[in-house]
């Protein structure tokens, strides 16, 4: 069965990826070179959110970086060598690497707002750190291995599984690289929401600063799941398809599908930094003296109950990625 096909993307793409990948690069790169300056220049005490931004825009960055090679490969029709392995290595690590990242800060925020007391022990930036290095880490040697042990002899093009063989590393990197972190991601941020459901009805007076919290939480949800839910079941449905059918046009068009959601997942570069970086008026305004008048309101707002204090203020230094730092 395997040897009657040849899966190959379908002609025009690489002129699409040209036409998004353009304005694609152009602003992300603006977008998170902006923010890592933000953050590592303008902010002052490193927090937790801090770390993981940080790593987040730089994990954005060096994915952005390979865009550019990416689709010249597949104008030239870069043939499976050294090079094209180490590139696709680069743009899949760092792909992993945001998609991690953004399920640790959906975590961090559950913590932080479910058990606030525990949060003040369990959390600090220095084991944002840790953590942050132990993730890159455990990504890298995982796509050497996946790259080591993947059969790539019947593929010809570079970023193309031109074989219906089905692969089991790829289906193994599918639910351990996506469907792991969707399924805690989704439940922190539900979690997440509810818990702040809650504070709202039993605090009336605290409504607006929970109603900006929610929308933060359900937006950054709502980005992961549009930009990388479809692309994750392109690769899954073609595993189910290399694996029950010897239709070469339906495994055809199945592969165009995962070329054009791959275009729209690399526009979650972009997208991070709107939803981390941009969606809060704090971090627009990020100078010393409206820091100082948003922690004496929050003081003000906040002194009726330490439990309840701690946990609202967490809620808003979290989930605004940046604020209040």
């Amino acid at each position: 069965m395997y040897s009657f096909c040849n899966i190959t993307a379908y002609e025009s793409f690489p002129l699409v990826q040209l036409c998004v990948y353009i304005p694609v690069l152009v602003s992300g790169i603006l977008l998170n070179v902006l923010a890592l300056w933000v953050f590592c220049c303008k902010l002052g005490k490193w927090t937790e959110t801090r770390v993981y931004m940080v790593n987040l825009a730089v994990a954005d960055c060096l994915l952005l970086f390979t865009l550019p090679f990416k689709t010249l490969s597949q104008f030239q029709q870069l043939k499976v060598g050294r090079w094209c392995l180490a590139l696709e290595g680069g743009y899949f690590i760092n792909r992993l690497m945001s998609i991690g990242i953004i399920t640790v800060v959906a975590a961090d925020r559950y913590l932080a707002i479910k058990y606030p007391l525990k949060a003040k022990v369990l959390r600090s930036p220095l084991k944002a750190a840790f953590t942050s290095g132990f993730l890159w880490i455990v990504i890298i040697c995982m796509m050497s291995i996946i790259k080591k042990l993947e059969d790539r002899g019947q593929d010809e093009l570079c970023f193309e599984k031109s074989s219906v063989k089905p692969s089991v590393i790829t289906l193994c990197a599918i639910i351990v690289g996506f469907f792991t972190p969707l399924i805690i991601l989704s439940y922190c941020s539900i979690q997440v929401i509810a818990e702040l459901m809650r504070k709202k009805n039993e605090n009336c007076h605290k409504e607006k600063f929970i109603r900006k919290a929610v929308y933060i939480v359900s937006a950054n949800m709502a980005v992961f799941i549009v930009c990388f839910l479809p692309l994750y079941l392109g690769h899954l449905l073609r595993f189910i398809m290399d694996s029950t059918s010897s239709n070469c046009s339906a495994i055809q068009r199945v592969n165009n599908f995962v070329h054009l959601a791959s275009v729209l997942a690399n526009t979650n570069c972009c997208l991070d930094a709107i939803c981390y970086y941009f969606v809060s008026k704090e971090f627009k305004e990020a100078s010393p003296k409206l820091k100082k008048l948003q922690l004496l309101v929050l003081e003000k707002n906040f002194t009726s109950n330490v439990f309840e204090s701690n946990g609202i203020k967490t809620t808003i230094q979290r989930v605004g990625a940046g604020q209040w730092e």
